[in-house]
């Protein structure tokens, strides 16, 4: 028993011999505490302060809006270097906080001042997760690849609760200035941290000089051509199509109609999903997870629409809690395999570029939003979670299918741990 103990000890402290890990994770922690205290913030400022739904509903919207950027941040990247642009944008990250802190001790912050720098972080924000886990590709070895990711998503899963409560607690006690500095510390505290990340990889031979959109199309032939890589991307498309949508858009509308609570309630159901998300998050990065990369990232894919097909049969709240923290679990073990997959499977060369592209997929999630609204009206709650899950079945079942020697071949280089 204590030997076992240790050895997850070890696998759980092995990524932080890496040197630059050590200096990314509390400044990928200190950026996610940011982001998630900003994000409750500066929305129920914006209602407040507005009146208005529909200046919450554009505040939330271009959260989303620099995902479209994202695969020229990957350019960028293999360019520069991550540690490059993760100072420059966490440093544009701290320089708009201290701008929005020094306006509300001013008194002169505005709802429309506040959805201009909404927009200005929205433009790169989105990607942030894929500069991490980047980085994470460069520098971990390929053993320990999937148990790196695992911790690294171990930060935004930990701050999504304890940076909601610390905004809530703060702004409540001082007021929205006082929760802007401890925002702004975070983001000067993550800016100094990611100096020591590790600097850009020397290319092995030089490549001819070509334009930004040469390589961009260069990444999207490179990602078409490659199975394991167009799988994981069509698999990270489905899950915010279909799945994504009941946990991060319809949760309001299924507290409110379904399980008949309140504000106090939603934050529970909400709280339920990322608490097993941590879960998850933190099973991975002991990388003791055994059933291949590539396998791990289908099986609990199939998983996430099952307890979602379950949780829509339910209208206790207890129950939907739990099933809820089920869901966030196996959420967490399909997601980062994922990335673990195009990690693995992209050249050195290529990965900023390719986890650029994978960012693409986020725009599935308002797709399937859009869709559903009307799809309720007709079908009913009940209907669209029937037609949603059971799709999202099918559909994984024709992904591990179609892409079957890439993803779900024992041999395949996508579930092997070197």
């Amino acid at each position: 028993m204590a030997s076992t103990l240790t050895d997850l000890q070890n696998s759980f402290r092995a990524p932080f011999k890496v040197r630059s890990f050590r200096f990314q994770w509390p400044a990928d922690l200190a950026a996610s505490l940011a982001f998630e205290m900003e994000i409750l913030v500066l929305g129920w400022y914006v209602l407040v302060e507005s009146g208005s739904v529909m200046m919450l509903v554009l505040y939330g919207a271009l959260q989303f809006f620099g995902s479209v950027l994202s695969p020229m941040f990957g350019v960028a990247g293999d360019r520069l270097g991550y540690r490059r642009l993760f100072l420059i944008t966490r440093g544009i990250y701290a320089a708009l906080a201290i701008f929005v802190m020094t306006f509300a001790f001013l008194g002169l912050l505005t709802p429309l001042l506040v959805i201009a720098v909404a927009a200005l972080i929205g433009m790169i924000r989105p990607s942030d997760n894929m500069m991490r886990y980047a980085i994470v590709g460069q520098t971990m070895p390929a053993e320990q690849l999937t148990g790196a990711l695992g911790i690294s998503r171990m930060t935004s899963d930990s701050a999504r609760i304890a940076g909601a409560l610390a905004g809530v607690g703060t702004v409540a006690q001082f007021g929205m200035a006082v929760a802007y500095v401890v925002i702004s510390l975070l983001y000067l505290c993550s800016f100094v941290f990611s100096a020591g990340v590790a600097g850009k990889e020397r290319d092995a031979a030089p490549q001819a000089a070509r334009s930004a959109f040469g390589e961009l199309m260069a990444a999207f032939e490179y990602v078409w051509t490659r199975p394991a890589l167009l799988g994981a991307m069509s698999l990270a498309f489905l899950v915010n199509f279909f799945a994504f949508p009941f946990t991060l858009g319809l949760l309001p509308y299924i507290a409110k109609n379904v399980f008949e609570v309140g504000q106090a309630g939603l934050g529970a159901l909400s709280a339920s999903f990322a608490f097993g998300a941590l879960l998850g998050s933190l099973v991975l990065g002991l990388n003791r997870f055994s059933l291949g990369t590539g396998r791990a990232m289908l099986v609990t894919a199939g998983l996430w629409f099952g307890c979602l097909l379950v949780f829509s049969f339910l209208t206790d709240l207890g129950l939907g809690m739990f099933v809820l923290v089920c869901t966030g679990f196996v959420q967490s073990l399909s997601m980062t395999p994922l990335a673990a997959v195009m990690l693995r499977g992209t050249e050195p060369t290529f990965r900023g570029r390719v986890m650029g592209m994978r960012m693409l997929a986020i725009w599935g999630l308002p797709a399937g939003l859009l869709s559903a609204g009307p799809l309720i009206d007709w079908l009913g709650y009940a209907g669209v979670a029937w037609l949603y899950t059971l799709s999202g079945l099918v559909l994984t079942f024709g992904i591990a299918w179609r892409w079957r020697l890439a993803l779900w071949d024992k041999a395949a280089p996508s579930n092997q741990h070197s």
